[in-house]
């Protein structure tokens, strides 16, 4: 990509350099610095690019990694920041915002570093205190976010997920390890894996095992209602999100928050009261049909363990080249909690769909339990169909993504339109 500047610009790609200008020297491109030099560029590090995008450096930058949770939690500190009257900057898998402002589409849950510092460049202009953001274990391995100073970080949790890159879940592990190993603020989720972390300015939290900030008491009928415990404070968790999977992400965000601005109680009180969640999770698009982006095995079944009250029709399917040893996993899951399955494409990418529905039918004890509907929308259709009074129809996979991948190609394709179009068709 290319940054301007005043009389000159920033590139992270060799092919677009010319004479004079700057070369983002990064662990992805270095081989290709060479080629940068050839044409006269100049290379610079991200310190220097940060002098020359006038990044504040007093912007405190919190950082949220695990397999689950990191959207929601990003999304929450970044609500509850705004209502305390900071102004924040947020960055992930929804795009990118600056105070209550969209300044960047969907794409990666990390950028590489100069589309990160273009952001934080942003948030300096528009004098950002705090800047959140999500980090991938991708970009962990790949140092897509050398450079940066992290105020805090936080781990939400740690189940399979991405073992077609890290190749084995030790090395999944120790790429989220990697992010816990200096002496920033950390808060660590200790009723989830565990995992190795420098124990220097870290909190932990949890509900099960003595932790920190600990969960006292909590009820999770209508919402989330829950007391926070931590040393001499207390303080109340009071929100209309559902599951016991938000009531850990708003622990985590209010910890965090907590620790970093010591607000009055009254006002972190009211500030997690406000925040309504993200747009796919857990998302209701129509009376008895909800959506959301669980897309493993342990988010599949930490979703429908919240709904399991009542009868559900799950509509679902696995993502194409990636991790092929969950899907028959997410199967299980699902046939364990679902009165009907209907196993469908999701993003196929360059796979056979009909082989990837086959590898998720493994994990079925039964499999005359599930339907195989290749076509997404068909499968949508079925399940609103065959949906009686009290059953929830839950489509699972890809929230709010406006997109299907098939052989290279990204077709406009988003479940909550479809689900609505297919209602009113029915009118």
């Amino acid at each position: 990509m290319i940054l301007k500047l005043d009389d000159n610009f920033i590139t992270d790609n060799s092919l677009e350099c010319e004479e004079g200008c700057y070369f983002l020297l990064t662990t992805q491109n270095k081989k290709f610095s060479k080629d940068a030099q050839n044409k006269n560029a100049k290379i610079i590090d991200v310190k220097e690019c940060k002098r020359l995008l006038k990044i504040d450096e007093k912007i405190k930058i919190i950082g949220i990694t695990g397999t689950n949770g990191k959207t929601t939690t990003a999304a929450a500190i970044y609500s509850i920041l705004l209502d305390l009257g900071f102004k924040c900057g947020l960055c992930g898998t929804r795009g990118a915002f600056v105070n209550e402002v969209q300044i960047d589409e969907k794409s990666l849950t990390t950028q590489p570093i100069l589309k990160t510092l273009s952001y934080l460049a942003f948030a300096s202009k528009e004098k950002c205190e705090f800047f959140v953001m999500e980090v991938s274990s991708h970009a962990l391995v790949q140092e897509r976010i050398q450079g940066l100073e992290f105020a805090a970080k936080i781990f939400t949790n740690l189940t399979q997920d991405h073992l077609d890159f890290h190749k084995s879940f030790e090395n999944y592990k120790q790429a989220k390890e990697s992010f816990f190993t200096d002496e920033s603020l950390k808060f660590i989720n200790k009723d989830a894996a565990a995992i190795k972390f420098n124990v220097r300015n870290s909190f932990t939290y949890g509900l099960e095992n003595p932790a920190y900030y600990h969960i006292k008491a909590y009820a999770l009928e209508d919402g989330i209602n829950a007391l926070v415990a931590a040393k001499e404070q207390n303080y109340m968790i009071d929100s209309t999100l559902l599951g016991l999977f938000n009531l850990y992400n708003l622990l985590a965000a209010s910890a965090c928050v907590n620790e970093l601005v010591k607000p009055k109680r009254a006002d972190l009180e009211k500030a997690i009261t406000h925040f309504g969640g993200v747009c796919g999770r857990v998302e209701k698009v129509s009376e008895g049909v909800i959506v959301d982006f669980a897309h493993t095995p342990d988010g599949i079944e930490k979703v429908l363990d919240t709904l399991k009250n009542k009868k559900l029709i799950v509509v679902f399917g696995a993502g194409g080249n990636r991790d092929k040893t969950k899907r028959p996993l997410m199967g299980g899951v699902v046939e364990h909690f679902a009165k009907i399955a209907i196993i469908t494409s999701d993003n196929p990418r360059d796979e056979e769909p009909k082989e990837i529905m086959m590898d998720i039918l493994k994990g079925f004890k039964d499999e005359n339990k599930a339907l195989l509907i290749e076509d997404r929308k068909e499968a949508i259709k079925k399940a609103l169909e065959l949906k009686e009074k009290d059953d929830l129809v839950v489509i699972l996979g890809k929230g709010d993504e406006t997109y299907q991948e098939i052989k290279g190609v990204k077709y406009d394709f988003n479940d909550k339109i479809i689900v609505k179009e297919i209602l009113n068709q029915g009118k």
